[in-house]
């Protein structure tokens, strides 16, 4: 397949996680002897930080503004599939556009489901409006369970499939690196994560002054209390990403509000630390149990009273449990080869729609 994907970013990972999402995914799907070209926006906050500037695995370009795109409108319109990312500058109108020119399957891929959804209720969502929305033929989402049957009840998309974040198993395996942390997490701000992060996290850390934690991650206000054990690290890369897991006992997962409310929204980082063979402990949510067995590969935490009791275990058994479940359900690798499948049905359907338009068939 020729896939063109306009997503948020390829080339820098600071300050999302979206970079991290597609490059497992694409790098993947490209060695299944696919063809990918990814259109990125040139914006100064991700220029300055590219850690990815020429990916082996598929064709990056950038364009300036909404207007440049109409140099890649024929490269568009012949695309087998075309996948717009949430979060697009412009997001609307570029698939707008997609939809009006791709003459093959459009796609959009949201990576912040329960957050898009809850922007379009408040009619304040910048990069995805209903009526766009609609025009996909298939609504990839981040976000599993009951949701998508909302997508396509409430919010008028045509077919709805779980596409869930996946690691990059290459990349993320355990390494032989001395301890430094008892407690890691890694993440950028978000206002909504912070209580969670404060009772995981931060209360134990001033409960255990013994033990060391850490958290990394961009753009943590100047004004939180950090406990004196608790090591701050302002951004650090992908590449970074396994030795930081293999040199932490265990390490915290944080969910979103909204993700929280809508369950089954797993974070890349639950399946990057898995990889590494480092124990997780995470917040509670519905359909977290369905991708990681409680007690057996994961760790389930309410209070800081549940992290401490963690803190005292020995827990290596469930960090190898949990690489043994990210290697066979959540790498790269099976994600792509689902959405593989999911795009060719998608393709079949339109096709059949066209051959046969008395007869529709919905994709399956």
């Amino acid at each position: 397949m020729r896939l063109v994907v306009l997503g948020l970013a390829l080339s820098s990972s600071w300050g999302n996680g979206h970079a991290t999402t597609f490059r497992a995914l694409l790098a993947a799907f490209a060695a299944r002897g696919h063809e990918v070209l990814f259109l990125e926006r040139d914006v100064p906050w991700y220029a300055e930080h590219r850690d990815l500037a020429d990916p082996d695995f598929c064709e990056l370009a950038y364009y300036d503004s909404l207007a440049a795109l109409a140099d890649w409108r024929e490269t568009i319109a012949e695309a087998d599939a075309v996948m717009v990312g949430s979060y697009v500058p412009d997001g609307i109108a570029v698939g707008a556009f997609v939809q009006a020119h791709a003459r093959g399957l459009t796609c959009f891929y949201d990576i912040d489901t329960p957050v898009t959804l809850a922007a379009l209720d408040r009619g304040a969502c910048d990069y995805l409006s209903r009526e766009v929305l609609a025009g996909y033929d298939v609504y990839f989402s981040f976000t599993g369970g009951p949701t998508l049957e909302r997508l396509e009840r409430e919010y008028g998309a045509r077919a709805a499939r779980a596409l869930y974040c996946s690691v990059d198993t290459a990349r993320y395996r355990p390494l032989d690196v001395p301890v430094r942390w008892d407690l890691t997490y890694l993440g950028t701000y978000s206002p909504d994560r912070q209580p969670t992060l404060e009772r995981l996290l931060i209360e134990p850390a001033r409960a255990r002054p013994d033990l060391r934690f850490a958290v990394a991650g961009p753009q943590y206000p100047e004004d939180i209390d950090w406990p004196a054990n608790v090591e701050r690290i302002a951004h650090l890369p992908p590449a970074d990403h396994p030795a930081f897991y293999s040199a932490s006992r265990f390490a915290l997962n944080v969910t979103r509000a909204d993700m929280i409310a809508a369950g089954w929204s797993p974070s890349v980082r639950l399946f990057e630390a898995g990889a590494c063979g480092t124990p997780i402990i995470s917040d509670r949510w519905d359909g977290i149990d369905s991708l990681l067995a409680p007690g057996r590969e994961i760790i389930l935490a309410e209070d800081s009273a549940d992290v401490l009791a963690a803190l005292d275990r020995d827990a290596r058994a469930i960090g190898t449990a949990a690489r043994a479940a990210v290697l066979a359900q959540h790498s790269a690798e099976a994600r792509a080869a689902g959405f593989e499948a999911d795009l060719a049905r998608a393709i079949a359907g339109r096709q059949n729609d066209k051959a046969d338009p008395a007869d529709r068939r919905e994709v399956a």
